[in-house]
């Protein structure tokens, strides 16, 4: 990450005029006092619990950016892409239906920016998917914008019952649910001004849970998520957004053993567990191995230690996107793609 500190000096006075104010402390991602539910004219100040912190914000943002791909298929889902001054970090192509609207937003980077290249666009609320996006090695501390008068947001997801720390992706401590996801973009819609939009998707995004996992019974059934790299593959543990996935379907992940969320395990180590079904991120992003479906798909088929799986043999495949596999309102994305592939394996009761 670029120093902050030139940038800090560089962009204090184009900052000063944001009214948009956070303090530190608390817990959990609860409402607290002053928010809209308390009366005031505008329903602002909005005052938030997120992940440690008391986030306020004194007015609708006007000017957001949002680091990673996750929250910004959120704010576009809720309507507000001209309300957002740059998106970051991408996995995938946007999830149909957005593609109009995201194409109007700036995409600072696609994967993750500078501090400067933010900064530059004078944000008044910056929010992000993931604790690396906004901690150390990331695009810069929730700290450091917030001396600037910047109000940041973090996904309840991927704090809530969850351990970051060291290089990895983190572990889980609680098993993850989507009400995590529905926080979030109730979170998000109060932020902006927009509750009742927050309300609409929430409820969309269960009819389409419900939908998908009515009359489904795939117990019996184990599955395999493999999210990138080929060598020392990422696999999902337990208790993560592949975990909501599974759980939903009555199914069992071969590595329910792990609370890390993408543990690195060895094919020798796959072989001897031999999932009924691969669930196979098909991701656009370069930067691992075997990122595309295609490409994991032939390198399972010629590695000696996975081409005679069961799920290889038999050609039990189904493709996500990356952002299905992440906590995000996409999850439901996975359910229903995972549901579909189950039925259409016979593997679905």
């Amino acid at each position: 990450m670029p120093p902050i500190a030139s940038t800090v000096r560089r962009t204090a006075l184009l900052l000063a005029g944001l009214v948009l104010l956070t303090a530190c402390g608390g817990g959990g991602n609860e409402p607290a006092a002053g928010t809209a539910e308390d009366g005031a004219a505008d329903g602002f100040p909005v005052t938030l619990k997120n992940c440690g912190r008391t986030v306020t914000v004194d007015a609708a943002p006007r000017h957001a950016v949002s680091l990673n791909q996750g929250s910004t298929e959120i704010l576009l889902s809720l309507g507000l892409a001209d309300r957002l001054a740059g998106t970051a970090t991408w996995t995938d192509p946007v999830m149909k239906g957005l593609e109009k609207d995201e194409s109007t937003v700036p995409r600072l980077a696609e994967n993750q920016p500078s501090s400067e290249k933010v900064l530059a666009e004078e944000p008044d609320f910056v929010t992000a998917s993931f604790e690396s996006t906004l901690g150390k090695g990331g695009v810069a501390s929730r700290d450091q914008f917030e001396e600037l008068g910047v109000p940041t947001y973090l996904s309840p997801s991927d704090c809530a019952g969850k351990e970051n720390t060291g290089s990895s992706d983190g572990s889980r401590t609680e098993t993850l649910t989507m009400d995590a996801v529905y926080g979030e973009v109730r979170d998000l819609a109060k932020v902006f001004g927009v509750p009742e939009r927050g309300e609409k998707l929430v409820a969309s995004l269960r009819g389409r849970v419900d939908k998908a996992t009515a009359d489904i019974d795939a117990s019996g059934t184990t599955m395999l998520y493999w999210f990138a790299n080929a060598e020392a593959p990422y696999l999902a543990g337990c208790c993560g957004a592949p975990g909501i996935i599974t759980e939903e379907l009555g199914a069992k992940n071969v590595f329910d053993d792990t609370h890390e969320e993408w543990p690195q395990i060895n094919w020798e180590t796959v072989a001897d567990r031999n999932p009924d079904v691969l669930v196979i991120g098909d991701l656009t992003r370069k930067s691992q191995t075997a990122e595309s479906a295609g490409k994991k798909i032939a390198f399972l088929e010629s590695n000696p230690a996975t081409k005679n799986l069961d799920a290889v043999k038999h050609k039990r495949y189904v493709l996500l996107s990356g952002q299905a596999m992440n906590p995000t309102i996409r999850t439901v994305e996975g359910v229903e793609r995972v549901a579909a592939g189950l039925r259409s394996f016979g593997l679905a009761g």
